[in-house]
């Protein structure tokens, strides 16, 4: 009897990655795409292309496929929903990929995916409580405790992005951008990657991304520096309000943000002023198995 492998798929705004892991966890083969952006259709089609693929690599038994989304599952449709990714709204994802592929998928949020992956054997193994973001397209975050994956009773645990930035700021007013959920200064609006890129452009008034905010601050760059620190503090206002409700062990980031190395001191010097405890324990760690955790996740769901 051949032993079970599992194949996994990170979906994300940008790129779509695959991964085949055997029994025991060894990656045996592992692919990243670009995402065809608002084409529904295209994206089935590229992960139907992706496991049959992935499948003939594998020298083991698939019984499913898991796929990590950036979004939920409507317990009441069966569709997905709260999806940055907004071509995905309404549609029957899982059945959609199935047709396709000949065998069943496990949809689970990416964010979800991700902190069960450093939850498991990641740089928060063996922590009672962790809160994994995802600081990328979107602003997504997901809760494991002891273990387990807590989706909630709306399936939207830990959806932190969709919560308004807290001790607003006359400067949160000013950079201030619309949410795709129709609500006023979400999170997801200062702190994932494309509202960083327009809030911070607007400020620098140049486009820039944040791996050259990083670079113009090296440099001596002030308006570039004030920029980052702007964001570290933002970050560390919303974290503050995770641990607050949550108190947990570890935050552990992951998306393309958290390559930023000086987040990890910075925030936590600075969420000290808004959490209520007179001390912070709570570790704010980078992921162990970098931006490959949230498709590891989706393998072993």
């Amino acid at each position: 009897m051949m032993e079970p492998w599992q194949l996994g798929i990170d979906l994300g705004g940008t790129k779509i990655e695959a991964i085949l892991l055997s029994h025991t966890g060894e990656v045996i083969w592992q692919r990243r795409v670009s995402t065809p952006q608002g084409q529904y259709g295209a994206t089935v089609a590229t992960m139907a292309a992706l496991v049959k693929e992935g499948v003939g690599h594998a020298r083991g038994s698939i019984s499913h496929v898991g796929i990590g989304i950036p979004g939920a599952v409507s317990a009441m449709t069966g569709r997905i929903k709260n999806a940055n990714s907004t071509c995905l709204i309404g549609q029957d994802l899982a059945a959609d990929v199935e047709a396709q592929i000949g065998m069943p998928v496990r949809l689970a949020n990416d964010a979800n995916c991700f902190a069960l992956s450093e939850a498991s054997d990641g740089t928060a193994a063996n922590a009672a409580s962790v809160f994994g973001v995802i600081l990328g397209t979107g602003c997504g975050g997901g809760l494991v405790i002891n273990g387990q994956v807590v989706t909630g009773a709306n399936a939207i645990a830990g959806e932190w992005g969709h919560n308004p930035m807290p001790w607003l700021t006359q400067a949160d007013q000013v950079d201030a951008g619309p949410c795709y959920c129709a609500q006023a200064h979400c999170i997801e609006t200062y702190l994932s990657g494309p509202g960083f890129s327009r809030w911070a452009s607007a400020r620098m008034n140049q486009s820039v991304t944040p791996p050259l905010l990083v670079e113009l601050a090296d440099g001596g760059d002030e308006q570039a520096a004030f920029c980052l620190e702007l964001y570290a503090d933002r970050l560390a206002r919303a974290l503050a309000c995770v641990i607050n409700v949550l108190d947990p062990d570890s935050i552990v980031l992951g998306g393309g943000l958290s390559q930023m190395a000086f987040l990890y001191q910075r925030v936590p010097e600075l969420w000290d002023r808004y959490v209520f405890s007179d001390q912070v324990v709570t570790r704010l760690r980078p992921p162990k198995w970098g931006d490959a955790s949230g498709v590891r996740g989706a393998a072993w769901l």
